[in-house]
């Protein structure tokens, strides 16, 4: 039997579902009509006569297949909040980052395909590109030329303090923890990806960045630089170059793997059942969910500590219907895991069926893929242009 809490859960991941898909079909009709007559002169006309801009919002994700739940909520949702809620002065650019893509081995048929995918799947959860600036970062060499004079500034000590290419190594090749990866295996692209991650941000002088909290250590370095860069190329009588730009927590619990609740659900896990893919189907969803790991005790609660497991699912269903998690525990108080999985299972399936459905569809229209991808970069250069043409002239290459 269904209980009304049940339906209510299930009928908020629902209106969820129904607000991403009904956004996808309007931006979708608004960008056709916006494809008529688009020309590069048009757009800088346009720029030019907008009022300055409150912020300037950059956020990336890697092209490295088809996203897992994790990616969906963490940021892709997140996005679409963002999207959302901004000022209509705002800028928001969001990348596929290729060349971050590159720090690790990859096959280049694959990855071909997966940067396609992940284009189709940032427009189906509901990133309008009439609104939002859409983009392969691999499309705008000023990101490598800004990347070269900012490793030009950057002392190895600091680098050698950033920690990430550690987990990033330990996670593409399963291993237990970071003790056990070999140093051997770090080039010099992985060492030094945290400066590409300075020059994505700060060549469009943006003010805000919305990233995991895995990534704050990385928003400060982007600080640093920006401030060593501001203090070495002074101008007097012109302002700094760069914003100091703000790290933006995204509201979103870290969603750990369905078999080992001790890490993050990932892309690289050889267990295909620890992580729910936006492809999933409904019956794919309720095998992974039922077969969670959680524990042997009676009764619903949240305890990550002592209940990792049972905690992850309750995160997993407080982030499909946007409610608090505290909360949600509650509701289950008195209620077995089997409960709990099933309502888990249909939340998510309930999130992700119009993502999903749209996507399908989406991603066979090269095309049209392409078109966005053009258009998104020209846009992008248009502003990372500016930033450059003063960068050189500070420096003494222009």
């Amino acid at each position: 039997m269904i209980s009304s809490r049940h339906v209510c859960l299930r009928t908020q991941a629902a209106a969820l579902n129904r607000d991403i898909t009904g956004q996808t079909a309007n931006w979708r009709r608004c960008y056709e009509l916006s494809c008529r007559g688009f020309s590069q002169s048009s757009v800088l006309a346009s720029k030019s006569s907008q009022k300055p801009s409150k912020h300037v919002v950059f956020s990336g994700i890697q092209p490295t297949g088809i996203p897992h739940l994790g990616n969906y909520l963490g940021a892709l949702s997140n996005w679409v909040k963002l999207q959302k809620t901004v000022e209509p002065n705002d800028v928001l650019l969001f990348s596929i980052v290729g060349w971050h893509a590159l720090t690790l081995p990859q096959d280049p048929v694959s990855l071909r395909s997966a940067r396609d995918d992940m284009l189709a799947v940032i427009l189906a959860t509901g990133i309008d590109p009439t609104r939002s600036i859409l983009f392969h970062q691999d499309h705008n060499l000023h990101h490598t030329e800004l990347c070269w004079i900012l490793n030009c500034l950057t002392r190895m000590g600091k680098l050698r303090r950033m920690t990430t290419w550690k987990s990033r190594l330990a996670a593409s090749r399963n291993a237990n923890s970071e003790d056990d990866v070999d140093e051997s295996l770090l080039n010099a692209g992985l060492f030094t990806y945290p400066i590409l991650q300075a020059a994505d941000v700060l060549v469009y002088r943006a003010t805000h960045v919305p990233v995991g909290e895995d990534q704050r250590q990385h928003i400060e370095l982007i600080r640093d630089l920006a401030d060593t860069f501001n203090h070495t190329f002074k101008n007097h009588g012109k302002p700094p170059v760069f914003p100091l730009p703000v790290y933006v927590d995204t509201p979103s619990k870290r969603i750990l793997s369905l078999k080992d609740p001790s890490s993050k659900m990932s892309k690289s896990s050889p267990d295909v059942a620890s992580r729910i893919l936006l492809t999933d189907t409904a019956s794919q969803i309720k095998s992974k969910v039922r077969a969670a790991v959680t524990d042997s005790m009676q009764g619903i609660t949240y305890d990550p500590v002592s209940r990792p497991g049972t905690s992850n699912l309750l995160t997993i269903l407080a982030a499909c219907t946007d409610n608090n998690v505290t909360e949600v525990a509650k509701l289950y108080a008195n209620k077995g895991h089997g409960h709990l999985k099933s309502d888990v299972a249909s939340a998510v399936e309930e999130l992700l069926k119009g993502p999903r459905a749209e996507f399908e569809k989406i991603r066979h229209e090269k095309a049209f893929l392409e078109d966005v991808a053009r258009k998104g970069a020209s846009q992008a250069m248009q502003y990372s242009g500016a930033t450059m043409d003063e960068v050189r002239k500070r420096i003494g290459l222009a």
